[in-house]
């Protein structure tokens, strides 16, 4: 095997890399006997590659699409390693990673859990996002140190973890940033998302990848919270629930009718709500306190609370009538004392809840008796 590989590795002189379609395969490591590469070989980069030479551990090269042929004219710096300035001829080992610079496209991001999000309208929110987002290889030397190293097979599955922790960490800082109210997100889903791009690329810039395009699909509240808000909105495009469900009452009398038993029906569910309401507001006045109603502490009965309240209390005035004391009258009888002329406007009344005695006329109770009273006669 060992001298068959040696003669075969002297005749194969074309290095190149088909990459296969279905893996998703980011760096290649071209595979030579004993990495010992022809001097004289023709290279190959196809369009979406590049091509990195690595030569005692150190990157010593890298090529852009295009044939080559490896010589010192154009591997300079490997020939330095080499020492091909000295017209070195024979086989060299070196080893050749292919790096696929082509756009990758719709690879996934989403938060796992809730992140909380302060809303100028609702408070704090939690809210979940998921989109997509595209990369691409640009800085293939630097892509080759800090992430592929020596693997032999670098594929996308290998770092698509740490791409995915990124992007939603600074997507996060990003949705901060833009102070955009909740319910006005879903129109903003392109500025949310240029602002994140711009936050995720340099820390992609590090690694050698840039970010392409950046989307967000979706920015949703949890199932809770969007049932309140779906019971908010819905109650905004009822309006007036009194007028609603007048409506609603209108509309049923005629399929009751067209029903047998249904106004029966009807009239009775009528009847049935109306004693539930009753009793509901029966509660509600126990409730607040009210008299006739059994709670903690009272203990007035049930026959008692059904009893109509007492009749206000008519309103009496004492009267000073030829200077003495007399009374006390209610209206009427004060009514007949003035049109006899026995009490006039200047007489002095007074009942209770006034702070004393004061002229007839003053009082705003007896100003519509003296209205139809005579004025006294001229002196």
């Amino acid at each position: 095997m060992g001298l068959r590989d040696w003669v075969s590795g002297q005749f194969i002189d074309i290095i190149e890399w088909t990459e296969p379609s279905q893996n998703e395969i980011l760096a290649h490591r071209f595979t030579r006997h004993k990495n010992e590469i022809k001097n004289g070989a023709k290279l190959v980069v196809r369009e979406g590659q590049a091509a990195g030479f690595v030569k005692e551990g150190q990157l010593a090269d890298v090529k852009v699409p295009g044939m080559y042929t490896l010589d010192t004219k154009n591997m300079p710096i490997l020939s330095t390693i080499l020492g091909w300035k000295y017209g070195f001829e024979s086989p060299f080992k070196c080893e050749v990673y292919f790096i696929s610079t082509r756009q990758w496209t719709n690879q996934k991001w989403g938060t796992q859990n809730p992140i909380m999000y302060r809303d100028p309208e609702f408070g704090p929110v939690r809210l979940r996002a998921f989109g997509n987002y595209a990369f691409k290889v640009t800085d293939p030397g630097t892509f080759l140190k800090e992430l592929v190293s020596t693997d032999p097979s670098f594929e996308l599955y290998e770092i698509s973890a740490q791409f995915r922790n990124v992007v939603v960490s600074r997507f996060i800082d990003a949705l901060g940033a833009s102070r955009i109210p909740m319910l006005d997100l879903a129109g903003n889903y392109e500025k949310v998302g240029k602002i994140a791009l711009e936050r995720i690329a340099p820390e992609m810039a590090k690694m050698g990848v840039s970010l392409t395009q950046f989307f967000v699909e979706n920015i949703s509240l949890p199932p809770e919270v969007e049932a309140a808000l779906d019971k908010r909105s819905q109650m905004s495009v009822l309006g007036n629930l009194d007028q609603y469900t007048k409506f609603q009452t209108a509309e049923a009398i005629p399929t009751a009718a067209a029903n047998p038993g249904g106004l029966a029906g009807m009239g009775a569910g009528l009847g049935a709500g109306l004693a539930v309401g009753q009793q509901m507001g029966g509660a509600f006045a126990g409730a607040a306190g009210a008299p006739g109603v059994v709670t903690p502490g009272n203990t007035t009965s049930p026959a008692t609370a059904s009893a109509p309240p007492p009749l206000p209390t008519a309103v009496t005035f004492h009267a000073a009538i030829n200077g003495a004391q007399a009374g006390p009258f209610d209206l009427a009888t004060l009514a007949a004392h003035i049109n006899s002329g026995t009490i006039n406007r200047a007489s002095l009344v007074w009942r209770p809840g006034m702070a004393g005695w004061a002229a007839a006329e003053t009082v705003p109770e007896l100003a519509s008796l003296f209205a139809a009273a005579p004025p006294p006669l001229p002196g």
